[in-house]
């Protein structure tokens, strides 16, 4: 174990990288599972790969769906407990996006033994199991590994009607896109790690990705509720392109509308950014149509790897003023307009 007189090693310290920003770039993914089978052609097996939605979904009767996903990723922030907070409440948020309700769950943990102590590995455990308690879905069990890098996360299961499920290819021209909460989580996380984070910036960071996503099991069925999904690793502009490929649609963003953290928009002018937004940007800008001039920072923005980041909803223009009430009443108040869904060629218009 670690010498007690040596102070331990800061988690995000021990990490290449943090948060969702650590996910595989979208591009680099695509060229991994290209030769892979993604529909698997199970008749109850109602929810695959194929259209990259944010979890499986098995049908178990006529009014019961199993929804199913895993989510797990090395330190985002340096405290323990709360980097167990943020791992749960990111992996319970793909159930949410689904428009289920979680029902329990399992902790995937590697930790680098010898590095960390046994107490730092119990606070990171606790603050999963606060979380996941508070959604209704306590840690049943899990697997644990002795690794080279702190991860923590969860296999998050739940429960909802086949007919009120959320995917993220429903979408319809028309639809108008509604975000749940501000961007910017991945600046702020570059910032923390290059010790230049705002307490008020830090705590901001904190509150958001603590936040969950309980909107989306209400949004479930909703009159008007055509699409959801979470935005996380990929960044905005990624998941929305994922959202048009399913729905054969265009996505226009008006820019101006996304909302956007204050400090993390002062980072990105001073040039703070993490690696991810540029791999991101990457691997979308073949389907991405940038009819204004945009920034730097502003296209690093869209781009901005999430963690536990908000839904992103496609609705009838008649459901805005209910979903954004919807968000509203979980505490989402963040919650804005972003823009909408045309027909045309897949892909992201940014306006």
């Amino acid at each position: 174990m670690p010498d007690t007189q040596t102070p331990e090693p800061l988690l995000t310290s021990l990490a290449h990288g943090g948060g969702c920003g650590c996910k595989l770039a979208p591009n680099v993914l695509a060229d991994i599972l290209s030769e892979m089978p993604l529909a698997l052609g199970s008749s109850d097996l109602i929810v695959d790969a194929a259209t990259s939605d944010d979890a499986a979904v098995y049908r178990v009767n006529e009014t019961t769906a199993l929804v199913a996903t895993t989510d797990f990723f090395t330190p985002i922030v340096d405290d323990p407990h709360t980097f167990g907070r943020i791992a749960a409440t990111n992996a319970l948020s793909d159930v949410f996006a689904m428009g289920a309700r979680p029902i329990f769950s399992l902790a995937i943990v590697g930790m680098p033994i010898g590095k960390i102590s046994n107490e730092t590995i119990r606070a990171i455990l606790a603050g999963g199991q606060s979380v996941a308690e508070t959604a209704g879905a306590p840690i049943a069990g899990g697997h644990s590994i002795d690794a080279a890098e702190p991860i923590y996360g969860l296999v998050a299961l739940g429960l909802v009607h086949p007919d009120k499920l959320l995917l993220n290819s429903g979408a319809r021209a028309g639809d108008v896109l509604i975000l749940g909460k501000p961007l910017g989580v991945g600046i702020y996380s570059a910032a923390l790690k290059r010790g230049i984070i705002e307490d008020a910036d830090y705590a901001e960071m904190i509150a958001s990705t603590t936040r969950l996503n309980t909107p989306g099991t209400d949004l479930a069925g909703m009159a008007g509720v055509h699409a959801a999904t979470d935005v996380t690793g990929f960044g905005l502009l990624g998941h929305l392109s994922e959202m048009c490929r399913g729905a054969g649609l265009t996505g226009v963003v008006e820019a101006d509308r996304v909302p956007v953290f204050d400090g993390a928009r002062r980072l990105a002018e001073a040039g703070v950014k993490t690696g991810a937004s540029g791999r991101n940007w990457d691997s979308v800008r073949t389907s991405v149509t940038v009819q204004r001039p945009l920034s730097a920072p502003e296209l690093d923005i869209l781009c901005d790897p999430q963690t536990s980041g908000g839904l992103l909803v496609s609705c009838s223009a008649e459901a805005a003023e209910s979903v954004l009430a919807t968000f509203e009443r979980h505490g989402h108040t963040g919650a804005a307009v972003i823009g909408r869904m045309e027909t045309g060629v897949s892909g992201v218009t940014v306006v």
